[in-house]
């Protein structure tokens, strides 16, 4: 007979596997995209920023078999967001991902492939290894635990509520599991059952793709920090900031997630300009704080790491990570720069730069 220290942790793991089962059954069926209402900033950039710290942390959660996708010949590849940083001993080849994919976003345009193939090292905002790593789902959902005595109810206006009880009747959220947990952590539940409706897939996404072929070919693979700082970036969330997440993920879903879509044409389409436009420059307008730590302290901390391998005369080094880290004048691009590197862009076609843009 189990002992009565350990029915509560029984309990709440068979709660935690409801949940995840309930976003593993979200099927990819379309839906009509109708722009209904406008969005305001805080759902085009901090939903879509902090959904790729999630994504990246629930990769081995999310992802159903790993899998490469192979789109038709007839598909033009994505214009890659792809630089190229020459140092004194070495090479960085810097590409912006996009954490979940479409099969037609495959084959990579050949610029990508060369890079890949002209790395020895590979990096990563999270290392394969702690990616796949057992006790990395546990770990994010016990920072979404709450520990202040409320419920989930607590935190919202009886509209939002409401309309969260609805969407939970309509596409089988386990609610009543999700009672303990921290608002931001709802939501992104719903953008990722949502985007995955669209299509977009975990297991497709960029990060994924290069982890998967890095390890197989044996090359060096390492991350660019810890499962423990991207944790805490979530927890980090003011309530003010949670509640918009879970109102803007409820009005996203029931828009058709248009503004993801969106987002994903501009990195098909390698539009910096509109991605830098939409991730960041209202951001650091609207949301001082937030930018400064989803993007500048964590830019500023992967330099050093970055310019290590251009000296270190080890070799070359393709560094896959979100987009938005490599754009704007506190991107890893400009800081770069500032430190004397040579950058240049790699792609056929490119759109202009705003990568000076303030």
């Amino acid at each position: 007979m189990p002992s009565p220290r350990s029915r509560p942790v029984r309990c709440r793991r068979r709660k935690i596997a409801s949940i995840w089962q309930w976003m593993l059954a979200r099927r990819s069926t379309p839906l009509t995209i109708e722009a209904r209402f406008p969005m305001t900033p805080l759902s085009r950039l901090l939903r879509n920023v902090l959904l790729g710290v999630l994504v990246c942390l629930g990769l081995p959660l999310l992802a159903s078999s790993p899998s490469l996708a192979v789109a038709p010949a007839s598909i033009t590849p994505p214009t890659p967001l792809l630089w190229k940083v020459i140092g004194p001993r070495g090479t960085l080849y810097l590409l912006g991902s996009f954490h979940l994919l479409k099969s037609e976003d495959y084959p990579l345009a050949h610029e990508v492939d060369a890079a890949y193939a002209a790395s020895t090292r590979l990096l990563f905002e999270l290392a394969p290894k702690d990616v796949d790593s057992p006790q990395l789902g546990a770990q994010m959902l016990q920072a979404a635990q709450r520990h202040d005595g409320k419920r989930l109810q607590d935190d919202l206006d009886p509209a939002t509520w409401q309309r969260l009880r609805r969407y939970a009747a309509g596409h089988g959220l386990p609610l009543a599991q999700m009672s303990g947990l921290e608002p931001w952590f709802v939501g992104l539940s719903i953008s990722i059952a949502d985007m995955k409706t669209q299509g977009l897939q975990a297991d497709a996404g960029l990060d994924r793709h290069f982890m998967e072929m890095a390890v197989q070919a044996g090359k060096s693979v390492e991350g660019l920090e810890s499962a423990s700082t991207q944790i805490a970036l979530l927890q980090g969330m003011d309530p003010v900031e949670q509640r918009q997440m879970l109102t803007e993920a409820l009005d996203d879903a029931e828009q058709g997630a248009t503004q993801t879509l969106r987002l994903h044409d501009a990195w098909r389409g390698g539009d910096e300009r509109q991605l830098w436009q939409e991730l960041g420059v209202q951001m650091k307008h609207d949301y001082p704080r937030l930018y400064q730590r989803i993007d500048v302290e964590r830019n500023r901390a992967w330099l050093p790491r970055l310019e290590q391998r251009l000296q270190d005369g080890q070799g070359d080094t393709l560094v896959v990570v979100g987009a938005l880290h490599l754009l704007g004048p506190d991107g890893v691009v400009e800081g770069l720069r500032a430190r004397g590197y040579k950058v240049e862009r790699l792609c056929a076609g490119c759109r202009t730069t705003p990568a000076r843009q303030r």
